[in-house]
């Protein structure tokens, strides 16, 4: 079966080092779901903004949060924006300056910013987010109230075009095999740590504890 694959354009096309780039769904999905924080570039009143922000994806559309009243997220709405996630994965030591790179993971993805109105919507994008991150997390908790759902903004772009980019392997310097200088790959890793509990008299959920033995982040 043919692989899907997000449209190739000058915006998205990828100019150098063409064999860490793909426009593949799955390539682009693992970047995006393996991240837990995104960067969301737009431009406003003639100004750019980068905003971080948590992000989860439900199929081929990205969503974040932020506050209902935040003047960012409010002017937003309907603009084209592009989206990143980066995770780093480790120094690559070569013996040349020239050499020296990074392992990485990557995703740029392009759509136009749209807001949820619907507090139903609202509410079951907020219960996606919870249990994308924190698997049966959200039906344990107290029920958000009107004035919270009211005081949250959910943004979504539907993805238009995508990059994902990864470099991974030592270093690509091997007409300096000779040179006497370590080189190598100093591995960069973020996990979850160990729980520091606010409720002694309650043990931590299973799916907590699954989630910290694991420690991925997602």
């Amino acid at each position: 079966m043919t692989e899907l694959t997000y449209p190739i354009t000058e915006r998205s096309r990828g100019r150098r080092s063409h064999n860490r780039v793909s426009h593949a769904h799955s390539a682009v999905h693992e970047v995006l779901d393996a991240a837990p924080i995104c960067h969301v570039g737009y431009v406003i009143d003639g100004e750019s903004y980068v905003t971080p922000t948590i992000h989860w994806r439900v199929g081929n559309r990205v969503y974040w949060h932020g506050s209902a009243a935040s003047r960012f997220l409010r002017k937003a709405a309907g603009q084209r924006v592009c989206l990143t996630v980066s995770l780093f994965d480790g120094y690559v030591m070569a013996r040349s300056a020239f050499n020296h790179s990074a392992n990485y993971r990557s995703a740029m993805v392009f759509g136009r910013a749209t807001v949820l109105e619907n507090t139903n919507d609202i509410e079951a994008a907020l219960k996606a987010m919870m249990d994308d991150l924190f698997p049966n997390r959200w039906d344990s908790l107290r029920p958000m109230t009107a004035q919270e759902l009211k005081a949250t903004a959910v943004l979504y772009l539907d993805i238009e075009e995508a990059t994902a980019k990864v470099r991974s392997g030592p270093p690509a310097d091997h007409n300096d095999a000779s040179y006497p200088v370590w080189a190598g790959v100093l591995p960069v890793k973020t996990h979850l740590g160990a729980a520091e509990t606010e409720t002694e008299h309650l043990p931590l959920p299973e799916e907590l504890l699954a989630l910290q033995t694991s420690g991925q982040l997602r």
